[in-house]
Parts: structure tokens; C-alpha cells; sequence
């Protein structure tokens, strides 16, 4: 089954009733309080979800700007949308799926059935489907989360990760290549690593490209069924598209959720350069 939903789909789904629950994580690195957005226009149903505070903690420079929250946090935060045993959680943004694929990673480890909204909300609105502006405030849920954190790994194993498979940095080009760095302390990318970025499995409405298409994206840099594959970007954000992309093809990912902002901001970590790994 695919990890996305069309529009058209999650309109047939909550018009069935079935037990689905809508949750809108806009954020973005100019706009990390997407609350007021929502509130100009959001799925009708959809709960509002902070991604700072949700489906990250905070911490020192060294953890990274998004390290994991706890699984109890997220499992609070989880009720808090009203998410309950069983339901199928649908998480969407207005930013080609970005924020709402850190949405699924977590919850997917955590035993929640989740999908991400193909296209996000300009889908939505590009499908003639009816927009709400109320603060949507459910009842609590029960939901039970298992345990999260398999799915990451840490720094020193991001280190050592091109020794044994292959490390994806999935930001921009310039990023990678250390031309251009707007956020972090240091430019570049963790040697070995390989720049596949994040645009680069969507089209130009920000919805996923065909399954053939994205296996050759990958196949271009070795990576196929049975690679061992890791995946970061600046701050573990992105990656976790990469991780969501990477499964709807049949390639299990792991996040390395610090990310650059972690590495670049942890002394003695050693730097490439341009546009090769090493």
C-alpha cells in the first residue's frame, strides 16, 4: 500500500467516516509557527500540529535544531490530536511534504498506520475541496505509541556509515558542495556522503514522481532494493522525506536526525567540500 493519499482520497475517506484523523503540520524554516496560516485555511477537520514542539525537542547546538522528541511526548501529543487505537493518520503541509513526512517517520515507528497527503494542501485546494478556518480542538485520544528511535542513527554512526552503505545528504546542491550555507556554522557535507536532493522526486506541484522514475534517481548513486542507506539533511527535517520516499519504493532508510546542524556544530568533525563525497 502507498504512503500517500490523493485528495480525492482523503475527501472519500472522511466522507465515509472511517476512522481517520487529519493533521496539518505546517512549518517551514522562514515560518516555523504555521499557526496563523491554519488558521486562514486548513482541511476541514484537520488538527493543527506545532513541529517544534510536537515532533521535536530542544537541546543543545550539538543535538541539532530538531532532535527527536520522546516517545511520551509524542505519544501526549499524539492524543492531544485525538488520535485513537486504529485510526489512520493523514499528515499534511503547504510545503511539497517536508514537515508532514517528519509526521509520518515518527509515527510509522511508533506503530500508527500513517500516509502523507500527495501535493499537500495546493492539492487540496487544486481539487475544488472546501477549506475551514476554525481552531479545530478534538477530544482527547487513547492512542498507545511503541517505542521510537530504531529508525534514527547517531552521529558517530553517520561517520562511519559510508564504510558500510551509503549516506544521502538530501539538501540543496549548493548546500552540499559548501557554496552557500544560510544556517549552520560550517558549509559542506559529511565525507563519503552523497548529494541527492530532496526536489529531485517531485514534480513541479510538489507531488511524488512515478515508482520508476524514482528508482533510477536512486539506482544513479547505487542505491536499490537491499542497499544499506542512510539519509540527513540540515536539520532531519528533509530527510525524512528522503526515508518516506525510499519506502514508497520498497528501500528501507535510516534518519540521521542531528543532521548537518548537529555535525557542523559538533568540534573535531571533519568537512568535504564540492561536489564529490570525499
Amino acid at each position: 500500500m502507498s504512503n500517500f493519499v490523493s485528495a480525492e482520497q482523503l475527501s472519500a475517506l472522511q466522507s465515509s467516516g472511517a476512522p481517520v484523523r487529519v493533521i496539518d503540520v505546517r512549518w517551514r524554516l522562514d515560518r516555523p509557527d504555521g499557526h496563523a496560516e491554519y488558521l486562514g485555511g486548513h482541511i476541514p477537520g484537520a488538527v493543527y500540529v506545532p513541529l517544534a514542539t510536537e515532533l521535536a525537542t530542544h537541546g543543545e547546538a550539538s543535538e541539532g535544531r530538531h532532535p527527536l522528541p520522546s516517545t511520551r511526548t509524542l505519544q501526549d501529543a499524539a492524543r492531544r490530536w485525538g488520535v485513537r487505537r486504529g485510526d489512520l493518520v493523514i499528515a499534511y503541509d503547504d510545503a511539497k511534504g517536508l514537515s508532514a513526512s517528519r509526521a509520518w517517520w515518527l509515527l510509522r515507528q511508533a506503530g500508527v498506520e500513517v500516509r502523507v497527503l500527495d501535493g499537500g494542501l495546493p492539492a487540496w485546494t487544486a481539487a475544488g475541496l472546501p477549506l475551514a478556518t476554525d481552531d479545530v480542538q478534538v477530544d482527547p485520544g487513547d492512542v498507545v505509541l511503541s517505542e521510537i528511535g530504531a529508525d534514527a542513527i547517531s552521529i558517530d554512526e553517520a561517520a562511519a556509515f559510508p564504510e558500510r552503505g551509503i549516506l544521502l545528504d538530501v539538501r540543496a546542491p549548493e548546500r552540499y558542495r559548501g557554496e552557500h550555507e544560510p544556517l549552520d556554522p560550517v558549509a559542506g557535507h559529511i565525507p563519503g556522503a552523497v548529494n541527492v536532493p530532496m526536489a529531485a522526486h517531485l514534480d513541479a506541484e510538489g507531488r511524488i514522481l512515478d515508482m520508476h522514475t524514482l528508482q533510477a534517481t536512486f539506482a544513479k548513486v547505487g542505491v536499490t532494493e537491499g542497499t544499506s542507506v542512510a539519509a540527513y539533511c540540515g536539520s532531519g527535517i528533509t530527510a525524512a522525506h528522503t526515508a518516506l520516499v525510499l519506502d514508497e519504493v520498497g528501500i528501507a532508510a535510516k534518519v540521521f536526525p542531528g543532521s548537518w546542524s548537529q555535525w557542523s556544530n559538533t568540534p573535531g568533525r571533519p568537512v568535504a567540500t564540492g561536489d564529490q563525497p570525499a
